[in-house]
């Protein structure tokens, strides 16, 4: 059996395939009825949509069999994509490519294959829809027009379907924006400093921040400050200090984490505004604080988000020219609190619709997509980090011999241990089957296998993959796909290095056997 060549434009067929996000995905009718329509046209027992990737053939739609999946190496779809026109193979037996297919001497036991590639409008041809019979089954030039029209409609349909995916999340993402922006409408009285904020291209914290300080002055604060709960820790920054507050009140701020049953201590739930006027009257009040002069003390809840608690928290000394928090602080404080943790929401779903494309649906890790943007921003950066190609070997094997839904599992427990293992020094992306990528620029070579193999332990709780092949190159090697070519090819020279390893006791046996039945003929 002969594998398939890569076609010449490889790397950007695959980006062309990652393009229209379809696998790894359920089954869809449309998908459905132009296989069957392919097998009731061609008259075929079986009939595949199947797409191929970097090291697997993957099947969107089947008819007349359960499961298809397999390596490329055994794939007849690889052929087929490396020209324009169909591909057909009357006898599967007879051609020196296929008679040892193991889909021609196991099931299907292909004997006459057909199938028209793919071609998208970018010229990539990134599958196939195809026919089979076990049989010698002849094809008549209207049979291969047939299958040709309807290879044109599964890229109708893949081009529809992404347009479609697209207006969804976009009006997801306006739908839930609406929703937000509809809270703010009774938002009377919001500063136009505040409000103007939201349109300025600024990170969350610098609006809230900026906020803050627009409304310490606007309420004649001493102080005002964002506190941020994050797990058990507390953080506190300064956004609006004023010139008179004395240095020893500016201090304390930053030693509230020390006070642990302090007012402030007990706010991590705080859902309501809270207003002191008289601070030294609170049963938890600081003598410190009161000492430093500070009488009214309000606090904002401005929300959670990925797991950080933020509150507003402004202040007045004892000598400050307004006595208490009046109906107007409140309510401006209030509605640039809302406006805030709007313009906040509004924040977070926007960069939620956008990471959801980065992402792979079956791992969750970052998708081949992500792995392009960010390879090129680090580049354009000047970043000087380490690109790591991973290839887990022996998937193949549970996935035959337990199932391909095992076989996912170990695929989610590897990545998302790993995920978790590089924590903020690295990324992990699935670029393939069993393959995948990480970036890092904070981690040796030795520090990465290390995380690399607590990954592969977690993933064999799962199911007893035989290893990992890991390559790793440097930015300052190469550029692009350049960089991630050197680093397959040295992941491929640690597979074949393994794989020798794990052979050569083998044959060392083989030998040995051979001399001792040599020896017993001679002797006899």
């Amino acid at each position: 059996m002969t594998s398939a060549p890569l076609p010449d434009q490889e790397y950007a067929r695959l980006l062309a395939l990652s393009h229209y996000e379809i696998l790894d995905t359920p089954a869809e009718a449309a998908f459905d009825r132009a296989t069957r329509l392919a097998a009731h046209l061609l008259r075929t027992p079986v009939a595949f949509i199947n797409f191929v990737d970097q090291y697997r053939q993957w099947s969107k739609a089947v008819v007349g069999i359960t499961d298809t999946h397999g390596p490329r190496s055994d794939s007849f779809c690889a052929w087929t994509i490396l020209q324009d026109t169909p591909l057909v193979i009357e006898d599967a037996h007879l051609d020196p490519r296929f008679a040892s297919n193991p889909f021609v001497t196991g099931e299907p036991h292909i004997h006459m294959y057909a199938g028209a590639p793919l071609i998208m409008p970018s010229g990539q041809c990134i599958g196939t829809i195809c026919v089979t019979d076990h049989q010698p089954h002849p094809l008549t030039a209207a049979d291969l027009a047939a299958l040709q029209d309807l290879a044109a409609v599964v890229v109708n349909e893949l081009e529809l379907r992404l347009r479609t995916r697209r207006q969804d999340r976009e009006l997801n993402a306006q739908t839930q924006q609406a929703e937000e922006l509809r809270r703010t409408l009774d938002q009377a009285r919001v500063l136009e400093g505040v409000t103007s904020l939201m349109d300025l291209e600024l990170s969350p914290a610098e609006i809230t921040l900026s906020a803050a300080g627009l409304l310490g002055e606007a309420l004649a604060s001493d102080y005002t400050g964002l506190m941020l709960f994050e797990g058990e820790v507390l953080r506190v920054e300064a956004a609006y200090v004023h010139p008179r507050l004395p240095p020893e009140a500016a201090a304390l701020p930053k030693t509230l984490p020390q006070w642990p049953g302090s007012v402030t201590q007990s706010l991590r739930d705080l859902t309501q505004p809270l207003y002191l006027d008289d601070y030294s009257a609170h049963p938890n009040a600081v003598s410190a604080v009161v000492a430093a002069g500070i009488r009214q003390i309000a606090w904002l809840p401005l929300g959670t988000r990925n797991g950080v608690i933020s509150l507003l928290m402004t202040v007045r000394l004892q000598d400050n020219a307004v006595p208490g928090w009046r109906s107007s602080d409140r309510a401006l404080l209030e509605a640039a609190g809302r406006t805030v943790s709007s313009a906040l929401d509004r924040r977070l779903v926007s960069d939620a619709a956008a990471e959801q494309i980065r992402r792979d649906p079956l791992t969750g890790s970052l998708n081949r997509r992500a792995l392009e943007q960010d390879l090129q921003a680090w580049q354009q950066q000047g970043v000087i980090f380490s690109l790591a190609v991973l290839d887990l070997d022996g998937l193949k094997g549970v996935n035959d011999e337990e199932g391909h839904a095992q076989g996912d599992k170990v695929l989610q427990v590897f990545a998302g241990t790993l995920a978790i293992e590089l924590g903020g020094l690295g990324r992990i992306y699935r670029i393939g089957g069993d393959e995948f990528i990480v970036l890092t620029n904070g981690l040796s070579e030795d520090e990465l296998h290390e995380l690399v193999d607590i990954a592969l332990l977690a993933g064999k709780q799962v199911a007893p993959v035989r290893g990992i092949s890991v390559g790793v190159a440097h930015s300052f090697e190469a550029e692009g796909t350049a960089l991630i070519a050197l680093a397959d090819t040295r992941m491929y020279e640690v597979k074949r290095r393994r794989q020798t390893l794990r052979t050569a006791p083998l044959e060392r046996a083989e030998l040995r056997h051979r001399a001792q039945d040599l020896s017993s003929t001679l002797d006899a």
